[in-house]
């Protein structure tokens, strides 16, 4: 069960992510976007006041999860664990976490303004 757990989460959260990024760019998906940027939002900024800036529950259960079947490869944040594990780069943290908090809010920006022009 762990190990299929290991695998949803990095294909759940993954595709999440990636959804995050260019969701916006679909008239049929602009809403749906919104929604996953709300969340991802809530989780870094308002379960981050309690968790630490940034904090994704999804993250947290994946290395519960990682850290139950023996893993100790933790990165900083899913990102720099996702470019790691595809590329065997072991990039910059505070450069992934920098670049993650750009995206992020170039993609909230282009939601709100797709999702305005109704």
């Amino acid at each position: 069960m762990l190990e299929f757990l290991n695998v949803f989460f990095f294909l759940f959260h993954t595709v999440f992510t990636f959804f995050n990024v260019v969701g916006w760019m679909f008239p049929k998906t602009r809403k749906l976007h919104l929604i996953t940027m709300t969340l991802t939002a809530f989780s870094w900024f308002v379960l981050g006041i309690w968790y630490g800036w940034g904090y994704c529950f999804c993250t947290d259960w994946h290395w519960q999860v990682r850290e139950a079947l023996g893993y100790r490869d933790h990165s900083t944040s899913y990102i720099h664990f996702l470019l790691l594990k595809l590329t065997g780069v072991d990039f910059n943290p505070q450069l992934v976490d920098t670049c993650t908090a750009v995206v992020f809010a170039l993609s909230l920006l282009a939601s709100m303004w797709v999702n305005r022009q109704k």
